[in-house]
């Protein structure tokens, strides 16, 4: 990989570890002249081994050292006029008005379904239309928190599953802090709707934005308990509520696995894998897209994801073997199950199987692929080979790493 910022990334994330370049070394094992040549610009690049290591040294995501696609507009102004908006609508001003109820042309319905749309096109990576969005919708959740009876708790609802996308966004973009302020106030809305299961959803997106932080231990806290609340209060016996269970149950896999402790993590998975067999044949609550992602489809790629980031794409390679994805399946889900797959091949030395696999990427997501440094940090191993296997080269070219 080639990039600029990688290098200061590199030292927000250990300073944010509280690690010394020596003691970032003896977790990572990559030498702490590698490490110092990074942090200083004395070197731009890295091959995909080093830099798996330096992000498990970590505890961080492979991502979170490369970056996310495609949050952050080519142009890099992700504080520009649309995300100043979405920081406005998240934070309003001091001393500003209260909220209205809703005038005579508002429809709850039209609200639910416009943030339903939202999260549609979030798990599809259209972040701009999102943000353009946010801010409307924010505004007109507010307003129906101004509503009378039961549509007041219904407006705060729609307020929580806003702040909740908001969030989300942020951590998109970068502003982890941001999204918990965003998510915490989620949290406070949703507590006063009617709805049980908005809380533990929001606390499961809170789950994630530590483990963006390097808060493993708070992360890995917060989804267990909640997890075990929601199974002791009876909520699993629907499907929506198992799938907000299932999502906690994921959210702390994850956490464990990027602690070290990888068994525990597939433990947990396979448990999770086994309960989501059970969502089909439970109550359906509602709009499948405004609840947990929970399916045998994706704990089976959720596996895939820990096995290969971990450590173990003998594993990865296996789990992902005559997968068939539900419909259900959101697009981003599918895309990152293609990459996840190509890192394993590439790990394992099967480079002929990793290029077959990145031109199934480009066919399906050609714009997420151009736009991920994960994508582009593979090509560029796959380059640096003696021998390149067939079809690597227009990939190459696809992606500017041949240049």
């Amino acid at each position: 990989m080639a990039n600029e910022d990688l290098g200061r990334t590199l030292r927000r994330l250990r300073r944010l570890a509280s690690l010394t370049q020596e003691e970032l070394a003896e977790r990572s094992g990559v030498s702490v002249d590698v490490i110092r040549q990074l942090e200083q610009g004395r070197k731009h690049s890295a091959r995909l081994p080093t830099l798996h290591a330096l992000a498990n040294g970590l505890g961080v995501e492979l991502t979170t050292l490369l970056g996310d696609p495609p949050a952050v507009s080519s142009t890099g102004e992700n504080d520009g006029p649309r995300f100043v908006a979405v920081r406005r609508a998240i934070m309003p001003p001091l001393w500003g008005p209260e909220p209205e109820p809703p005038g005579p042309g508002f429809s709850l319905d039209r609200l639910r379904e416009q943030i339903a749309d939202g999260w549609t096109q979030y798990h599809s990576a259209e972040f701009d239309t999102v943000m353009k969005a946010l801010p409307d919708v924010i505004s007109d959740a507010r307003t129906a928190t101004a509503s009378a009876n039961d549509d007041r708790r219904a407006g705060f609802a729609a307020l929580a599953k806003a702040l909740q996308l908001a969030g989300h966004v942020a951590v998109r973009m970068g502003k982890t802090d941001l999204a918990l302020i965003g998510l915490e106030r989620a949290i406070e809305a949703a507590g006063q709707s009617s709805d049980p299961l908005l809380p533990p959803m929001i606390v499961n997106s809170t789950a994630w934005t530590y483990q963006r932080q390097g808060r493993l231990e708070d992360a890995l806290s917060i989804a267990l308990r909640t997890a075990d609340d929601l199974a002791n209060a009876g909520r699993t016996d629907t499907a929506d509520g198992l799938k907000v269970w299932g999502a906690l149950t994921m959210s702390a896999a994850t956490s464990a696995a990027r602690s070290g402790d990888y068994e525990r993590a597939a433990a947990m998975m396979e448990t999770a894998e086994k309960e989501a067999a059970r969502v089909s044949k439970l109550p359906d609550g509602g709009d499948n897209r405004m609840v947990s992602v929970f399916s045998p489809s994706s704990v089976r790629i959720e596996r895939v994801r820990l096995a290969v980031q971990y450590g173990h794409p003998k594993d990865a390679l296996a789990l992902a073997k005559g997968m068939r994805l539900s419909k259900d399946t959101p697009p981003s889900w599918r895309t990152w199950l293609l990459l996840d797959v190509a890192r394993a091949h590439t790990d394992i030395g099967d480079a002929a199987g990793a290029v077959k696999t990145l031109e199934s990427l480009r066919r399906v997501a050609p714009t997420w692929m151009q736009h991920h440094t994960l994508a582009v940090a593979i090509v560029r191993d796959l380059w640096a080979l003696p021998n390149h296997p067939p079809g690597l080269r227009p990939l190459a070219e696809f992606l500017g790493v041949s240049a």
